[in-house]
Formats: structure tokens, C-alpha cells, sequence
């Protein structure tokens, strides 16, 4: 009898060092932020001390993309590893228009996934892809939510363009005061200190710098929708937004410094990205396009990928990276299998190589057009203008010189790949 306890003690306790082994990851998605947004990607005006150190002590990615370029498409792509046309969210979730639907419970998402680790999940602040109590993060996966479920909300009274309050503690509303970027980065803060004992996988999803356009200390607005009153910000915008970019980026900083507190930055993979390309105050680094569209400014954003001493410090990684490649990371590091199929990759491998590598086709569908890129050639398929443009990237990342007329064999090629992916965007199986 004393031996078998004994042996059980033993299994619980290795049992528990493996868990305990397991990486954490720390997933931080800037909202509507640019290529060209924060300092280590060029910004001169704006400073982000806290992103700029993990990028020179970890790698900053020159071709990371989100795969849609407007919000919510991104983030189902994000949640379920997959194209988000096999979800069918393809637009944005809308708080007019679609307030009772979003991602379906039979879709997998890489919350689900981790749970069956050992993890404890939680995500802070942006869903966007639910508005349904029922649809919610906690019924996704998610072990703690505590945010807002539309696009966008006041960013001191948590109002959504249609007048309702929004801001949530599981599924239910929840009341509290505060400026929403620190609140995030607070929980962050909290959740880490709470759990550090514990493989977690912690995702901050943050409205900055979406508009409106609101500092800490400025609880005016500027108008974008009926559910607004009140008078508008003075002073300057732009400063208002470089502000609220900053202010993400001191929160930022406190998550780093709570990690290293719990000495926990060698089992940490921390990301850093956006959801798409920038709205009109923002910055795409030189780029052509912005949010919306399909040029490489719509959805060519900052990535980076900071994992002390499992990942080179101050690399840069050329080998492009879509959001939907994070759930098959976040799996490799857990060391277990998808229980569905994915279309993303595990990209540690190419993260820890300096030799650019070459990736199967990759595509992006926004509205009617289509793009594809395979290598450094991109195709675009302008449903508007019915022309087709092609770019080579490596020596015209600004896409100003369509060269089609130069190369015809090759945009039939990528015209065929492009077509032949539209018939393949079918369901993959999901989850039972």
C-alpha cells in the first residue's frame, strides 16, 4: 500500500514537472496597426521602447501578413489555423448586421486544443468574431475572457457604434472603469502573477490603435457612429493616435517585466502582430495600400517573435508568415498533434534559421479580389477593374510596376493556382 502511494506521488510529480516544462505563449494583436507603426519598423515619431527591445532580443519578420484585411476575417484564420473562408468568415462581423452570428462551436479553435495540454487559456480584450453570449470566447476554448465582443467601443465607457455597452467578464456584462488599453494590459499583468506555476497561453487583443481615437487622459471622440455624444477631441489626431500606440506599448512592457519577475522568459514565446494593415492615421511603412485592401499594405504588418534563449536575439526572418501559421506554432511547442486539418504551418523551424525558405502558395481574398503569392511573385485578380496585376516583390515590394505584359506565363500560372483555390475552399472536417 505505501509503495503505491509512493509511486503515485512520483507519477503526479513528474506529471506536473512536464506540465510545468511546457512553454508558455503570450499572443499581443495590435488592431489596425501598420507596417510602418512602431520604431523598429521605422516610425520616427511614435516610441515603443518595450516592442523595439523585444524585436533586438528576438526576431522581427519582414514578410509577416495577416490573412485578411479588415478585422474579423484575421481573427478566425487566427483562431482556427485555417483559411477563414472554410469558416465562412470572410468580412467583418458587423455590430449592425450581425450581432447574432459568428465562429461556429464546431470549429477548433487552438485554445481547445492547448486546453487538452495542460494550459490555462485566457484572452483579454478584441473577440469580434461572436456577438452571441453563446459564442463567446469561454465556450471557444477560452478558460477567462474579460473584453469586448464588436469591432470597436468607446475606449473609456465601452459603447459599440450601436449604442450598447460592451464590455464583458466571461459572458456576462461587466462594469468597470478604466482607459481599455490599460485594462488589458492590466489583466495581462494579473493573470501571469496568478498562473506563473502553470503552462498558460495568454492572448491580449488590443483596440489600439483603432479608432475612435482616444487617449488615456481624453474621453472625448472622434464621431464614428450614432451611439456617440459629446464633443469632439481637441488637438491634434495624429498625436492622440502616436499616444495611443504608446500607451499599448508601456502596458506591453509591464507584461514583459511581470514574466520576468516569475523568472518565466525562457519558457515564454511572446508574439507581437496586427489584424490588417492601417486606417487613415496609420502607417504602412512605404507600402501600397491600407486596411482593406489587397495591396501588401493591407496586410503585410509587424511581426515579431521574442523566445529567450530558444530563438536568435536581434534576427530578422524574410520567409513570409500568415496569422493561421500560429495555431500549428502553438501545437509544436505544446508537442502535440492538430485533431483536425490545418492549412497554416509551424513556423519555429523558420524562425530559427537565418535562410529565407520557400513556402507552398499563399493567397488572400479581399471581397472579390484575389491575391496569390507564390515565392516573390504576387497576382492580383481586381474584380473591380477585371485586370489582373503582377508584382515581383523582391524588386517591387511598392507594387508599382504591374509587369504582366513581361511575364504572361507566369501570371497563367498563378491565375490557375488562384482559381483552382477558390474550388478548394471547402470545409475541413471539425470537431464531433
Amino acid at each position: 500500500m505505501i509503495l503505491s502511494r509512493l509511486l503515485s506521488i512520483c507519477l503526479l510529480s513528474l506529471t506536473s514537472l512536464q506540465a510545468a516544462q511546457k512553454p508558455n505563449i503570450v499572443l499581443i494583436m495590435a488592431d489596425d496597426l501598420g507596417y510602418g507603426g512602431i520604431g523598429c519598423y521605422g516610425a520616427k515619431q511614435t516610441h515603443t521602447p518595450n516592442l523595439d527591445a523585444l524585436a533586438a532580443t528576438g526576431v522581427r519578420c519582414t514578410d509577416f501578413h495577416s490573412n485578411g484585411a479588415v478585422c474579423s476575417p484575421t481573427r478566425a484564420a487566427l483562431f482556427t489555423g485555417r483559411y477563414q473562408q472554410r469558416c465562412g468568415i470572410t468580412g467583418v462581423v458587423t455590430a449592425k448586421n450581425h450581432r447574432d452570428t459568428g465562429l461556429a462551436l464546431d470549429e477548433v479553435t487552438f485554445a481547445e486544443e492547448l486546453k487538452k495540454q495542460g494550459y490555462t487559456t485566457a484572452l483579454f480584450g478584441k473577440w469580434h468574431i461572436g456577438y452571441p453570449k453563446h459564442l463567446h470566447p469561454i465556450h471557444q476554448g477560452f478558460d477567462h475572457f474579460t473584453g469586448f465582443v464588436s469591432g470597436n467601443v468607446d475606449y473609456h465607457r465601452f459603447i459599440d457604434q450601436e449604442g450598447f455597452y460592451d464590455w464583458w467578464k466571461q459572458d456576462q456584462p461587466h462594469q468597470e472603469t478604466g482607459y481599455l488599453t490599460d485594462l488589458i494590459s492590466k489583466k495581462a499583468v494579473d493573470f501571469i502573477s496568478n498562473h506563473k506555476d502553470t503552462p498558460f497561453c495568454l492572448v491580449l487583443t488590443h483596440g489600439a490603435p483603432h479608432y475612435p481615437i482616444q487617449g488615456r487622459n481624453s474621453p472625448g471622440f472622434r464621431e464614428i457612429g450614432k451611439a456617440r455624444t459629446g464633443t469632439k477631441l481637441p488637438g491634434d489626431p495624429k498625436s492622440i493616435y502616436r499616444e495611443m500606440i504608446e500607451v499599448m506599448d508601456e502596458g506591453i512592457g509591464n507584461v514583459v517585466a511581470q514574466l520576468d519577475a516569475h523568472k518565466l522568459r525562457e519558457n515564454t514565446l511572446i508574439i507581437f502582430c496586427s489584424d490588417n494593415g492601417p486606417a487613415s492615421l496609420g502607417s504602412s511603412g512605404g507600402l501600397r495600400g491600407k486596411k482593406g485592401q489587397i495591396y501588401e499594405g493591407g496586410h503585410r504588418v509587424c511581426g515579431i517573435f521574442n523566445w529567450i534563449g530558444s530563438l536568435p536575439a536581434g534576427s530578422t526572418c524574410h520567409t513570409p508568415i500568415l496569422t493561421m501559421d500560429l495555431f500549428p506554432t502553438f501545437l509544436a511547442m505544446a508537442q502535440a498533434q492538430p485533431t483536425t486539418k490545418l492549412d497554416g504551418i509551424n513556423v519555429l523551424p523558420i524562425l530559427q534559421s537565418d535562410a529565407q525558405e520557400k513556402r507552398d502558395p499563399l493567397f488572400w481574398q479581399i471581397k472579390q479580389n484575389i491575391a496569390v503569392r507564390d515565392g516573390h511573385w504576387k497576382l492580383i485578380l481586381n474584380a473591380k477593374t477585371e485586370k489582373s496585376e503582377l508584382y515581383n516583390l523582391n524588386k517591387d515590394i511598392k507594387e508599382s510596376n504591374n509587369c504582366i505584359s513581361d511575364h504572361p506565363e507566369i501570371a497563367k500560372k498563378l491565375e490557375s493556382l488562384a482559381r483552382n483555390w477558390i474550388k478548394e475552399m471547402q470545409p475541413y472536417p471539425k470537431k464531433s
